[in-house]
């Protein structure tokens, strides 16, 4: 039997790394891409995925990662972790710098590598029998919240490339997954958007029981990518259980009322 290899992206920390070493368990060849080659170089010792340093927004990088993948072996599934958030800014005030940001990571960088690693996808699905597409977007990608606006706006947009992706594929055997988190807490993530504040980040948790953590979310993926190969998860949401809506969070613990009424 034919081993199956992944390419990761965002491998270098938060669920893009937790997915490569959820595959990794589970017996998948994975290939881990980030920009932090130092981290990705731990991520191979630590766990046998094989590193590939390239930044996703750089043509150049995903030309060189595309020619490498052909000549090393099988792509079996892309799992598209990459992406990110900036700032929390309303429509008004929002900055174009960090838009163009965001729309670069989660957006362009996802038409890119789908279009320059679909060829080997269906080589492989052709000798193995299937290929996938995972695909990490985010509930807000649906939902809208105040502070949102750019990131809303990308991930809607980044969700709209599997959707539509799917029916273009119509009739081959490749499937595509979408993934949608609600709260996760990772190390960098909230981190990152809110420009490095450690404490406006813990805020963001303060209180939640048990959200979500990155080997969560890789668990699914893992789940999405080893299931039978005619059995395709168009769209899967995952929240912590504090986490009833986008907008509605339990701050405090997780109790049963006396009088549900």
């Amino acid at each position: 039997m034919t081993t199956r290899r992944a390419v990761v992206t965002g491998a270098s920390s938060g669920i893009g790394e937790a997915a490569a070493r959820a595959l990794r368990a589970s017996g998948w060849d994975v290939v881990a891409v980030a920009r932090r080659a130092e981290r990705l170089a731990q991520l191979e010792s630590e766990t046998g995925a094989v590193a590939f340093a390239a930044d996703l927004t750089v043509e150049a990088d995903v030309d060189a990662l595309t020619l490498w993948l052909a000549e090393s072996g099988p792509v079996h599934a892309l799992v598209h972790v990459a992406g990110g958030a900036r700032g929390t800014d309303r429509v008004e005030d929002g900055s174009p710098d960090d838009w163009q940001w965001m729309f670069d990571v989660n957006v362009l960088s996802t038409q890119r590598l789908v279009a320059a690693l679909l060829p080997q996808l269906r080589q492989a699905a052709a000798a193995d029998g299937h290929a996938d597409t995972l695909f990490l977007t985010s509930t807000a990608a649906r939902t809208p919240y105040q502070g949102g606006a750019g990131y809303n706006a990308a991930k809607a947009a980044e969700s709209m490339i599997p959707q539509v992706l799917r029916l273009e594929l119509n009739g081959e055997p490749i499937r595509v997954t979408e993934i949608a988190p609600g709260m996760v807490h990772t190390e960098e993530f909230t981190l990152n958007r809110l420009g490095g504040n450690a404490d406006a980040a813990a805020k963001v948790y303060d209180g939640v029981e048990a959200p979500l953590v990155a080997d969560d979310v890789a668990d699914v993926i893992a789940y999405a990518l080893n299931a039978p190969g005619h059995v395709n998860l168009d769209l899967i949401t995952v929240r912590p259980v504090a986490q009833s809506a986008q907008h509605l969070l339990a701050r405090g613990p997780l109790r049963v009322r006396e009088d549900p009424r």
